[in-house]
């Protein structure tokens, strides 16, 4: 057996902080210790402890002013936009269609997906970013693209390809039947295969009619271990357009709903202007939002509400939403979040964002048991974080006085140079100062 300690200040979230106390919500030892066996964790605690229970043939990778955390969950991104990041645009139907849909013809060329899968993933690594819920394009051999990949890198990623019937420009539509039958397909191949899973994948019910919604449910009721993946409520116009596809529905949710889209195993993107009723009718299905503020902020889409979502039980994660998203990072995130709880007048504590881009992100992919936090038995996703990367990090995180002013300094001034290693599985797969 492969045996291997790493020696740092440890954390990881045991419970959302915002319904148990802080001491049981996360766990943080200053100088701790992470020993990993044949790729899992088989020890998490403090130095002092653990230290006299390794065998003398346990080699300790000794990390000083290092943090290591759980991998970080994205739980909304798009693969295909790696190109379109930071593209000057108006608001969401606009942008989609000035930057977004040119891209995404592009990836009828599956020599272009590969090219695109890998930069891809190199950036959710480089980012810290071990687990991810990706949008494809509609071309099935995106996907393929995709999965590949990340199958090569035994990474833990959910994906699926872009059912859209309507709406869109010729060569990035697909129709019901042959939507169908990609998904089928690609679910059989891929599902479960290393440690991969699949999205049914609607883009939003703008570009979905009625019978492709009908038969995404369909697929979704036939195969229980699938997720569902879509947007929802991100933007005024794309609202009212969808109460004029379909006049008769509740909501936007609604419309969802009557196509059997709505469970424990969906995660809406966004949900910006879901009312109270929406978010607690998702709550009651057991059912996912992905908060993604840099892409609402850059979209001008509107400033989520996190602590309405929270207040009615709606199991919140963050998203990067590249490309409308500006960044790959979720440390990034976890410091948008808080800008946009300001200008909503809240105030979002640091362990809380911490949360978000970790533990919350996990149980909405419903992989929670797998990975999320480093408790003994999980799959060994972690990254380690310099938090002396920068000359002003080093001297704000050196001030610190507690955990909470740590994690949100690292929120506001961390970037890429703070990722030092990201570990698949025990194993490094990323390095901030390789070649």
């Amino acid at each position: 057996m492969s045996r291997q300690a790493y020696r740092a200040a440890l954390l990881h979230m045991l419970e959302d902080p915002t319904r148990a106390p802080a001491a049981e919500a996360c766990a943080y030892h200053p100088d701790g210790l992470l020993v990993v066996e044949d790729g899992h964790v088989a020890a998490f605690g403090a130095h002092a402890d653990l230290a006299p229970t390794l065998g003398a043939d346990v080699a300790v990778t000794e990390l000083p002013g290092r943090l290591i955390t759980p991998g970080f969950v994205d739980a909304h991104v798009h693969y295909p936009q790696v190109d379109v990041i930071a593209a000057w645009g108006a608001q969401l139907l606009d942008w989609l269609v000035t930057h977004t849909f040119p891209a995404e013809q592009a990836f009828a060329d599956r020599a272009h997906a590969d090219a695109v899968a890998e930069v891809f993933l190199d950036q959710l690594l480089a980012n810290g970013t071990t687990s991810a819920l990706a949008f494809c394009t509609v071309h099935k051999a995106s996907a393929d693209a995709l999965f590949e990949v990340a199958l090569k890198r035994n990474m833990r990623l959910i994906a699926g390809k872009v059912l859209m019937d309507r709406g869109a420009p010729a060569g990035l539509t697909d129709t019901v039947e042959t939507g169908r039958a990609d998904t089928e397909a690609l679910i059989r191949a891929w599902r479960g295969r290393g440690r991969l899973g699949y999205a049914v994948t609607p883009r939003f019910a703008v570009t979905s009619s009625d019978a492709q919604l009908a038969m995404a449910g369909e697929i979704a009721a036939a195969h229980p271990d699938v997720l569902v993946h879509t947007h929802m409520s991100e933007n005024p116009d794309e609202i009212a357009r969808v109460a004029e596809l379909f006049p008769q529905a509740r909501d936007y949710l609604d419309v969802y709903d009557r196509f059997g889209l709505v469970g424990p195993r969906s995660v809406f993107a966004h949900c910006v202007h879901s009312g109270e009723d929406a978010l607690r009718r998702l709550a009651g299905a057991g059912a996912s939002a992905a908060f993604c503020p840099s892409s609402n902020l850059l979209l001008g889409s509107g400033l989520f509400n996190l602590k309405q979502a929270c207040r009615c039980g709606v199991n919140t994660a963050l998203g990067t939403d590249v490309g409308g998203g500006g960044s790959f990072s979720l440390i990034h995130m976890m410091g948008e979040a808080y800008k946009v709880g300001q200008l909503r007048g809240d105030n979002l504590d640091p362990l809380h964002a911490f949360y978000l881009a970790t533990l919350a992100g996990a149980r909405a992919l419903h992989i929670d048991d797998r990975v999320g936090n480093l408790a003994p038995g999980k799959e060994a996703d972690f990254v380690v974080l310099d938090l002396a990367a920068t000359p002003l990090l080093a001297r704000r995180t050196r001030g610190a006085r507690t955990l909470a002013e740590t994690l949100f300094v690292l929120a506001i001034l961390a970037d890429d140079r703070a990722v030092e290693r990201t570990y698949l599985m025990g194993e490094l797969t990323h390095a901030r100062d390789a070649p």
